[in-house]
């Protein structure tokens, strides 16, 4: 068992920070893996990563330390992973591409071109008699919608799951590659195909990205000697800004997509909490499938894969809030546990006992069969009906999805049960609310009727004593 590696990097102020706030930054270094953090109630908290790249960090730096090592292992077919973290401005892009992904200036390149490169050294550095080849893909999770950019046709891909090949898109559009210069242009035409806004965070300089951008660098090889395959996976992933929806000052269609961004940025945070806080011993749900995002990122976040965070800041006292917040998301990352593994499959030529496949209506029985045993009779019969309704009833060759399809409709029951009991709480404090204030109007009632009480009792002493009073004025006067 590994532990996701966690990087915190500070970007130089801005000239507009230095312009509004000066040059006070609310970061005081200590060593390479630790600093104290100002926050905008002046109080200092410590933290410490696995390495921490202040303002003065070079891109190299960052590649060499954060990356080398998990592209070495998807070369060996060890699933990696690399995700950037960070609100809109506070240098994600820049880290994972420079100011462009075919940028020439090798000290400004970014962790992607770098990474291409990386594998590629590595296939010519390699002594073993392998083949090997290498797909890109690339997509971006906008709306909770994942759509390809390599094919902006296929604008809902459908995320899947096997035995084999662990979490996958189905249909995805994969480019073959043979040297780093085709992937540099793939990616940019891939890039350009991105969904940008402008924010009040970036007014000037810059247009934030509205979605969620995910890379996929594929990797197979084929062992020569046995004849066996092995296959890997690298994922790169440039997250969308994390600030609150309030201080982009984002309006109409811009703001729904904002809420879209911060309830994918929130589910994957109750993932990273489920996977921390859980009891030793005790199975503890994981929402995955609340969102695209954690779907996707499963492998990476306590599965399969040597995963990487680098957590993104604005050193500038102004970012304050946004940056501490980036900051303990990456310390309650860094207790997350993975176990990667290398997969390894027959060649052609390797002798097998083929088993027939199951038909159709055998595959269907056994999965019918499957949810009965936690679901009741009534249930099931419905989630049959909408599945041949969905035409999703079902690929007899993948029997692998029936433990999938099994967990999915058990999460999101769960998912449904935790709203409603979030529902009720939300009820129950407003009854309490409401029976507050009925209570305090009947005690204000009741002493408003006491005083009016009191009035009265004053006001008839008053009239006998003007009675008396005139009584004797008139028997003076006579």
């Amino acid at each position: 068992m590994s532990t996701i590696t966690v990087c915190a990097r500070f970007r130089p102020l801005s000239s507009r920070e230095r312009r509004d706030h000066g040059d006070s930054v609310c970061v005081q270094c200590l060593d390479t893996e630790t600093f104290i953090f100002k926050d905008e109630k002046e109080e200092n908290s410590t933290f410490s990563f696995d390495r921490v790249f202040y303002e003065e960090s070079e891109q190299a730096q960052v590649y060499e330390f954060l990356a080398l090592p998990i592209v070495r292992d998807a070369f060996n077919c060890v699933n990696g992973t690399i995700i950037a973290y960070g609100q809109t401005g506070a240098g994600k892009t820049y880290s994972m591409e420079g100011p462009g992904i075919l940028e020439s200036d090798e000290q400004r390149r970014g962790l992607l071109p770098r990474v291409v490169d990386g594998i590629f050294e590595c296939i010519k550095s390699s002594e073993k008699a392998i083949k090997v080849s290498i797909k890109l893909s690339m997509v971006e999770i906008y709306m909770e919608r994942v759509r390809d950019l390599f094919d902006l046709a296929k604008d809902n891909i459908q995320i899947k799951e096997s035995k084999a090949q662990g979490i996958f898109l189905h249909g995805i559009t994969e480019i073959s590659i043979t040297d780093p210069a085709e992937a540099l242009q793939s990616l940019a035409s891939g890039i350009a195909n991105r969904a940008v806004g402008e924010t009040r965070i970036l007014p000037y300089f810059s247009q934030g990205h509205r979605e969620i951008l995910v890379i996929f660098v594929g990797v197979q090889q084929e062992l020569k000697k046995d004849n066996r395959l092995k296959t890997g996976k690298l994922v790169l992933v440039d997250l969308a800004g994390s600030e609150k929806a309030e201080k982009t000052g984002a309006e109409g269609r811009v703001l729904e997509e904002a809420k879209s961004i911060n309830k994918s940025l929130s589910v994957l945070g109750n993932v990273i909490n489920a996977l921390t806080s859980g009891s030793p011993g005790k199975i503890n749900h994981i929402p995955y499938r609340d969102s695209k995002l954690t779907r996707i990122l499963q492998d990476a976040l306590g599965g399969n894969s040597r995963t990487a965070l680098l957590c993104c800041c604005s050193p500038s006292a102004s970012n304050a809030q946004e940056s501490l917040s980036t900051l303990r998301f990456g310390a309650r990352a860094n207790h997350i546990k993975a176990s990667p593994q290398v997969k390894c499959n027959e060649g052609k030529s390797a002798k097998k006992h083929v088993v027939p496949s199951p038909t159709k209506d055998e595959t269907c029985e056994r999965i019918l069969n499957k949810l009965r045993e936690g679901l009741d009779d009534e249930t099931v019969n419905l989630l049959k009906e909408l599945f041949t309704l969905e035409g999703i009833f079902f690929d007899p060759n993948s029997v692998e999805e029936l433990d999938s399809a099994h967990e999915d409709i058990i999460s999101r029951t769960i998912t449904s049960l935790q709203q409603a009991v979030e529902e009720l709480v939300f009820e129950v404090e407003e009854l309490k609310m409401e029976n507050k204030a009925l209570k305090d109007r009947i005690e204000r009632a009741d002493i408003s009727d006491a005083s009016f009480n009191k009035a009265g009792e004053a006001s008839s002493v008053v009239a006998r004593v003007l009675r008396l009073s005139n009584f004797f004025m008139s028997w003076f006067n006579s």
